[in-house]
């Protein structure tokens, strides 16, 4: 017989404030916009390579088309999260020194941008895992590891170009593997693992995958409309295109701000606490939708009959 687990009532967040690693575009020098290159496609509307400042940048670091960015073709902007990352660079490492009153330094700066991010990452996916009450096992690990990453991101940049970020992602996914692990447990019975799967337009819409394993799984363009994902490991899951319409991502484990901006869903999509409903996102949920849209034919047949 299965031993049967209860899911853990709902805590206080105990871990580290995660403001800092929300991106503060009024605190950055548009690095996003100049240090990385871009490809002309279906996200983005011009071709951009790495160290060119994108031409919708502005005199003062703003995007002149924020407001318009999908509209003009642009969406690949609006999926990208930093981390923080940009104003950790901007004000931290150059000290308010930006790459256009100080050009000696842009180049130095455009390549440290990109490893800061990576740091940010790690610090967010370690703070998510100290605000996991389950995972308390691990949390004096977390913590350690944490502490390492945050001297880190306050080096300097020869210090943060020399690092070997790759082998320090394998030290820090040791420990995050255990917190999807003890996360997963909670589910009772034998839990799906599809880690790496290639669900390419899956047909995904109401199924049962709690406490599923979907660790770098790609479910671009995949079905998952009213699928409940509570207690999933969603980490590295390309989830592009994928529909979440009404799905429950609550109490997964490792989903971020990018990851969700890149799927679509509705009014009726439930999310962690520490993530946002996109703003392109349906307001509400097909079935409100399509009850809106009868409600709007019945109106306009009586008003005509």
């Amino acid at each position: 017989m299965t031993r049967q687990r209860k899911a853990p009532a709902a805590a206080p967040s105990a871990g580290p404030d995660r403001e800092e690693l929300r991106a503060d575009c009024g605190d950055c020098f548009g690095l996003c916009c100049v240090a990385l290159p871009f490809a002309r496609s279906a996200d983005f509307a011009v071709d951009k390579p790495a160290g060119k400042p994108c031409g919708n940048l502005d005199a003062g670091f703003r995007c002149g088309i924020h407001a318009r960015l999908r509209q003009e073709g642009y969406r690949g902007c609006t999926v990208f999260d930093c981390f923080g990352a940009g104003q950790k660079v901007s004000q931290v490492t150059y000290g308010g020194r930006d790459w256009r009153r100080a050009p000696g330094t842009a180049r130095e700066m455009f390549e440290v941008f990109p490893v800061m991010r990576q740091l940010h990452e790690l610090l967010w996916y370690v703070a998510e895992g100290l605000d996991v009450p389950v995972a308390r096992p691990v949390h004096k690990q977390l913590r350690r590891i944490e502490s390492r990453l945050r001297d880190l991101t306050r080096g300097e940049p020869a210090a943060l170009l020399a690092l070997d970020v790759n082998a320090l992602r394998g030290e820090v996914n040791v420990l995050l593997l255990r917190v999807g692990e003890l996360v997963r447990e909670q589910v009772p019975g034998r839990t799906r693992n599809h880690r790496g799967a290639d669900l390419m337009g899956a047909r995904l819409a109401g199924a049962d995958l709690r406490g599923a394993s979907l660790r770098g799984a790609l479910l671009v363009a995949a079905d998952l409309s009213g699928a409940d994902l509570r207690m999933s490991d969603l980490i590295g899951a390309d989830l592009r295109d994928a529909d979440l319409g009404g799905a429950d991502l609550t109490g997964s484990v490792f989903l971020t701000q990018a990851q969700v901006n890149a799927a679509r869903g509705d009014g009726t999509t439930r999310l962690p606490v520490s993530l946002s409903r996109p703003p392109h996102w349906l307001p509400q949920g097909r079935g409100e939708l399509r009850e809106a849209a009868r409600r709007r034919v019945g109106r306009t047949a009586s008003e005509h009959g």
